[in-house]
């Protein structure tokens, strides 16, 4: 569980909001805590200075009067009310007001301020401090002393404890919107890995035609997606020409092998004794012989150019002359199938190079040439020079190859009729690549194939 993508990711988004949101508040805190204790020092001694003004004013308009007692005007006002000066109700046998300590305030400055004096001080026998307004108490213009209206400090810390637990609130309210947020988020990322993780699970036990599902919005998820699809479907027809490479070479092996079989049992049971026909079943023999050389060849050249340990010679070759010996080579299947055939040499270069191999390009390009082409067609082979490249050029009026498969006819196993091994051009691109060089197609319907090997004239 705690192993879980699905744990893991809302868990680090919410620690990543956490951790974020307690440095916002500390500096926020920061920020607004003298702001804040100020604003509250100002509203409570705004509060002190009316509750004086008011008891001041009160007690001028009843004068002679009897006022209520201290207690009770705590008790109203929640406040504690000190006086200094004149008793302001004499007779009465005990002070109506708290008695301030001498020392605390200066009559004169209160007498002479024509606002509140704001102060702070502690009482004898208390240990709080408190926040006080001062105002003068007067009948008329007679000066009897101060009344003194405080609240302890501590009111100011209970205004920084709400402002803190406001922002307490708004936090846990962000910490549940991210929460919700990230279920969200983790549910929109998982649930596409787990099903890929399923379908990859499918495509391990040899299911390649599992489905893959879509994942909206794209993003690095949906092109895993789009790459595990892709992968699923070339393991697929990885398969297929496995299979079909299976049966093609199983063929091919096997026709060789009848025919080369049925000579040699009818040479050995004697059923052969003319001489013109005892050479002519050894002729076959040798032909089906280099015929399934030919093939095994194929397939380890393909396994030395898969695995990197092929081996490139380095010889000065005589390209026209290479040029002659592979054209040299179809020139009876050309005749015998009435196909037009020539050769354009348009340069005469000598390049650094294994000449072996560049031969071996250029039988396959004209074997493939030669059978797509229809009897009766027409194919050219052609040798020119230009920016440093040599290009030989193989062009045939075949059916052409559809866009589609153009870069599929260059893999191994693959036959476009089902027939052959497919190694031929996929060889030719892996030698031409370790050369140094490339193999270009252009091809279209109406005008056949034509491919191109580009080599540099000289050696890397």
């Amino acid at each position: 569980m705690l192993r879980s993508l699905r744990f893991q990711l809302p868990a680090l988004f919410l620690l990543g909001v956490v951790v974020s949101g307690l440095v916002s508040a500390v500096i926020a805190l920061r920020l607004f805590r003298s702001y804040a204790e100020d604003r509250a020092r100002q509203q409570a001694y705004g509060e002190l200075a009316r509750e004086a003004e008011g008891l001041t004013e009160l007690y001028s308009r009843q004068a002679g009067l009897k006022l209520l007692s201290a207690q009770k005007l705590e008790l109203a006002t929640g406040d504690r009310i000190y006086y200094s000066g004149l008793d302001p109700f004499p007779g009465q046998g005990r002070p109506a007001f708290n008695p301030l300590p001498n020392g605390v305030v200066n009559p004169r400055a209160v007498r002479q301020s024509r606002r509140a004096l704001f102060f702070q001080f502690r009482p004898p026998g208390g240990d709080q401090t408190l926040l006080a307004a001062a105002r003068p108490l007067r009948v008329g213009r007679e000066f009897f002393g101060v009344i003194v209206v405080a609240k302890p400090k501590t009111v100011l810390d209970q205004r920084w404890l709400a402002l803190v637990e406001r922002l307490l609130i708004a936090f846990a309210g962000g910490i549940a919107v991210a929460a919700a947020f990230a279920w969200y988020l983790s549910r929109r990322i998982t649930t596409p890995v787990l099903q890929l993780s399923r379908a990859a699970d499918e495509v391990a036990r040899g299911r390649y035609d599992v489905a893959v599902p879509e994942v909206p919005g794209g993003g690095e998820i949906g092109v895993l997606a789009d790459s595990f699809r892709e992968m699923a479907a070339r393991l697929s027809e990885a398969e297929e020409l496995e299979r079909n490479f299976l049966m093609s070479v199983s063929h091919e092996l096997r026709t060789p092998l009848t025919a080369i079989r049925g000579h040699v049992e009818a040479l050995r049971e004697g059923v052969v004794t003319d001489e013109e026909l005892r050479v002519a079943s050894l002729t076959v023999i040798a032909a089906e012989a280099a015929r399934l050389e030919r093939l095994v060849g194929d397939v380890l050249d393909l396994a030395k150019l898969d695995a990197r340990r092929f081996t490139v010679l380095q010889e000065e070759v005589d390209m026209e002359r290479l040029v002659d010996r592979a054209y040299a080579a179809f020139g009876e299947e050309a005749r015998r199938r009435g196909i037009d055939y020539r050769r354009t040499v348009d340069a005469k270069p000598v390049i650094v190079t294994d000449g072996d191999r560049v031969l071996q390009i250029i039988s396959n390009l004209l074997s493939n040439a030669f059978r797509w082409t229809p009897d009766g067609g027409r194919i050219e082979l052609e040798l020119n020079a230009s920016d440093g490249t040599i290009c030989v050029a193989v062009d045939d009026n075949g059916p052409g190859v559809p866009p589609g498969e153009q870069e599929r006819i260059f893999r191994p196993f693959w036959s476009r009729d089902g027939g052959g091994t497919g190694l031929g051009l996929a060889i030719a691109r892996e030698l031409a690549t370790a050369l140094g060089g490339k193999i270009r197609l252009k091809s279209s319907p109406e005008q056949g194939s034509r491919f191109e090997l580009v080599l540099p004239s000289q050696a890397e």
